[in-house]
């Protein structure tokens, strides 16, 4: 179970333990206070593994680790859960190695813990659970990058579970609605990350988009945090349900709101899609170089 350091994972890696199973809880830090949480709250069966899933060597000592204690059994089950994104920006604006760094924890990581473990669960006929994204079905505004990664996850995953169908493997996969996890609602992260991002854009394009274009969106972003959902309970029973189900569903969508969402997406024009994600998520004012030329327009 990777990403176990809060959120949906550390939620997760309990309820597992609580049930009497083996866990193996992989974290970015052990010291971290979600995984010194898992120590305290967790029986002696849940085993914490420190990693890095943008580092090869780290997802091979895990990958080590879990091999000489299941060889015999062999593995029940996988769950990626570890997601990453700090950027909240345009494409435009987003800078490639966000997109990179992206593609690297939500895409290659996951994909390259995936492979190292398949030969365990295929001796297992066991389950991958991934938890992917909405954002990897719909262009969300702003997300492109995290979204990029998730749609190639989605698609990767279902590739899979129809290339694993003969061994008996069943893959599922989580696209949550909006919960409150890890940095996801600390305003003070986003802000840090905000400053970063100005900082490092090209002159031109803070010429043409404006300061106030970026605070304007990371602030709605903020608010829309607000209303994200603290009971993370739908999601871990999703991931459970996906383990232990004699017949799991393909996809799960834990959460308020995404029927009419996926409706609108899958029914609906473009212009209505794009319409409703910005007045359900982030509308962007004008960039302010269109803010003058429409000044311009009225002026005249």
């Amino acid at each position: 179970l990777s990403g176990c350091d809060s959120g949906f994972g550390q939620a997760t890696a309990r309820h597992l333990d609580i049930m009497g199973f083996r866990v193996f809880a992989s974290v970015l830090d052990l010291q971290s206070p979600g995984a010194q949480e898992l120590r305290q709250s967790c029986s002696s069966r849940l085993t914490l593994l420190q990693m890095d899933l943008t580092k090869t060597e780290d997802i091979q000592r895990v990958l080590q680790h879990i091999q000489a204690h299941t060889n015999s059994t062999g593995l029940w089950g996988l769950v990626n859960n570890a997601g990453f994104n700090d950027t909240i920006a345009d494409a435009e604006l987003s800078p490639l190695g966000k997109f990179r760094t992206c593609m690297e924890v939500n895409f290659f990581g996951s994909l390259e813990l995936t492979k190292g473990l398949l030969p365990l669960l295929r001796s297992a006929g066991g389950r991958i659970v991934t938890v992917s994204s909405p954002a990897g079905d719909m262009p969300f505004p702003c997300l492109a990058a995290y979204g990029a990664s998730k749609a190639a996850l989605s698609l990767v995953m279902d590739t899979f579970r129809s290339e694993l169908q003969p061994w008996g493997i069943k893959v599922s996969l989580i696209l949550p609605g909006y919960y409150k996890t890890g940095t996801t609602c600390d305003p003070a992260f986003w802000n840090l990350h905000k400053q970063q991002l100005l900082a490092s854009l090209p002159q031109e394009l803070l010429q043409a988009y404006g300061e106030e274009y970026v605070e304007e969106i990371n602030q709605q972003f903020i608010q829309f945090m607000k209303v994200a959902v603290e009971d993370l309970s739908a999601v871990v029973n999703s991931i459970t349900e996906g383990l232990l189900a004699a017949n799991p569903a393909v996809r799960y969508y834990p959460g308020q709101g995404l029927g009419i969402m996926y409706f609108i997406h899958r029914y609906l024009p473009y212009f209505v899609r794009d319409l409703f994600l910005k007045g359900f998520f982030i509308n962007p004012k004008l960039p302010r170089a269109l803010q003058r030329e429409h000044h311009k327009d009225v002026k005249k």
